[in-house]
């Protein structure tokens, strides 16, 4: 079959569970988790270290070797809390408890696909906790931003 495009939405999310490694959490998407949808937009960021190696034998033209990749994801949309208990959505909760953490304790798992794959795209990551809030007329946002440490690497999706 052709490459095709594919539905943002349908692109999956999880959290490792702090608490309990090798446990996964999704976030709710369009696709993934259960019940109403929390997450609705994700953005993928590359960054990227380079050295300046310009001489003068360079003729005035600069030259740049990459030196560092770097890696982050994005999600933003809603956040999501039962009425009745008050509880935070569980991936949302288990993101907003690892962005506190510090030193060691702030890596914890990340993995991500899209539509159709068979792997996982597996990152150890730390979490940093972006705006929420909205006005009269709004439901409340939720977004976090997750930088991967070290390289990526793949599991089988189950």
């Amino acid at each position: 079959m052709a490459p095709r495009k594919y539905n943002a939405r349908d692109c999956e999310f999880e959290i490792e569970d702090l608490l309990n490694p090798g446990t996964w959490v999704a976030f709710r998407t369009a696709e993934a988790g259960s019940g109403e949808g929390g997450i609705n937009t994700f953005s993928r960021s590359y960054d990227y270290e380079s050295t300046d190696t310009t001489t003068f034998g360079s003729q005035g033209r600069a030259e740049t070797q990459n030196m560092q990749e770097g890696m982050s994801l994005s999600l933003e949309g809603f956040r999501l809390k039962d009425p009745a208990t008050g509880a935070l959505d569980p991936a949302m909760a288990l993101a907003e408890a690892q962005a506190r953490r510090l030193g060691n304790d702030s890596l914890c798992g990340f993995r991500f696909a899209a539509p159709g794959d068979t792997t996982w795209e597996v990152w150890q990551a730390t979490w940093q906790m972006g705006d929420q809030g909205g006005g009269n007329n709004d439901k409340v946002s939720w977004s976090a931003t997750v930088t991967r440490s070290g390289d990526s690497t793949t599991a089988a999706k189950a």
